[in-house]
């Protein structure tokens, strides 16, 4: 339980229900039957995050990589409601109102991380009764901006409160490092440092009033190859035959934070991965400087990518423009999509 020590401090930090999901709760009754039922509909946004700093410092026996990570959710979010039901089991359905395309191949089954989420809880809480929950999805999928970790949490949690089975945060986060190693940090949100696996979380003041330009190109990478293609670089870094791997100043970040110099921020933004996904997709390096073009301060990959952020300074300014942006894009032969949001909660 000591790893969680940390995340426990980030609920006093911030308060327990001002967290990563806006929660509302509609309570109506009906006459069913000659009785009295009560049926319950619970809300969440599940916010996505961005990678201010990540770093691979080791890895465990298990395969597991040790990371040191700046984590920061943005205001790109996806919508699930929760629903009672009286036939048991979990039902998935995907709303007519996602802005994604192709939702209709999203599997609705087991191997979906929402499905498995609720499911867990559950199984651990003795729920027998039936749970729907319908996904709104804007997140883009397979963007390293853990759209599905944030709806794997927002599940543990909607699940939990609507069987009102008083699951404490320690252990939603047990359950939710079982799905995914972002989970526990999606469950907490803001701007937090992530070590371990990605389950040691130490909640940090939040990044100084800012804006991100997302662009996510339609190609996609797996973050296994990533992985494996870092671990190969190592190896040769190690051995004293390879180029030396930058890292990113994350002690530094940490600092300019509790500071709340986005310039000191902003001179440390760095992911150890991007050196590894750039030499398969250079066209990354040309996204990065659009981004700066468009009027981002300074533009980085997050997580294994390919999705690239710049940060626009303050919360109010010149909007860019998306659609200008797109076509330049477009002139590189980058298709892509492209947004620009707020700190998320």
């Amino acid at each position: 339980m000591q790893e969680f020590l940390a995340f426990s401090a980030f609920f006093s930090y911030h308060g327990i229900m001002n967290i990563v999901y806006k929660v509302h709760v509609y309570m109506h009754t009906n006459r069913v039957a000659g009785r009295r039922k009560m049926e319950i509909r619970i809300e969440k946004t599940a916010y996505a995050k961005v990678n201010l700093g990540l770093d691979i410092v080791g890895r465990r026996e298990d395969g597991y990589h040790l990371v040191r990570m700046i984590m920061q959710s943005v205001g790109i979010a996806d919508r699930l409601t929760f629903e009672r039901k009286e036939a048991p089991g979990v039902e998935l359905l995907v709303s007519e109102a996602s802005t994604l395309p192709d939702l209709q191949d999203m599997p609705t089954d087991d191997r979906n991380l929402i499905v498995r989420a609720a499911r867990m809880v559950m199984e651990k809480y003795g729920v027998t009764e039936g749970i729907r929950i319908t996904l709104e999805k804007h997140i883009p999928m397979a963007a390293g901006m853990a759209g599905g970790s944030t709806d794997c949490a927002a599940a543990l949690k909607g699940t939990a409160e609507l069987f009102q089975t008083g699951a404490t945060p320690e252990e939603l986060a047990e359950l939710g490092v079982r799905l995914g190693a972002d989970v526990p940090y999606c469950l907490m949100g803001g701007t937090a440092l992530s070590e371990g696996i990605g389950e040691v979380l130490t909640p940090l003041p939040m990044l100084p009033d800012c804006r991100f330009l997302v662009v996510k190109p339609s190609f996609g990478v797996s973050t296994k190859e990533v992985y494996t293609a870092y671990d190969s670089l190592a190896e040769r870094e190690a051995a004293g035959s390879g180029e030396g791997i930058p890292h990113p100043d994350i002690d530094g970040m940490v600092r300019a934070l509790e500071e709340q110099s986005l310039e000191g921020i902003l001179s440390r933004l760095g992911n150890v991965l991007e050196y590894v996904t750039v030499e398969n997709h250079p066209e990354i390096r040309r996204i990065e400087e659009l981004v700066r073009e468009a009027g981002a301060a300074e533009a980085i990959m997050t997580g294994s990518g390919p999705t690239v952020f710049g940060i626009l300074p303050g919360a109010d300014g010149p909007e860019p423009d998306l659609e200008a942006m797109k076509t330049k894009l477009a002139k590189e032969g980058i298709t892509a999509e492209v947004y620009v949001a707020g700190r998320g909660a």
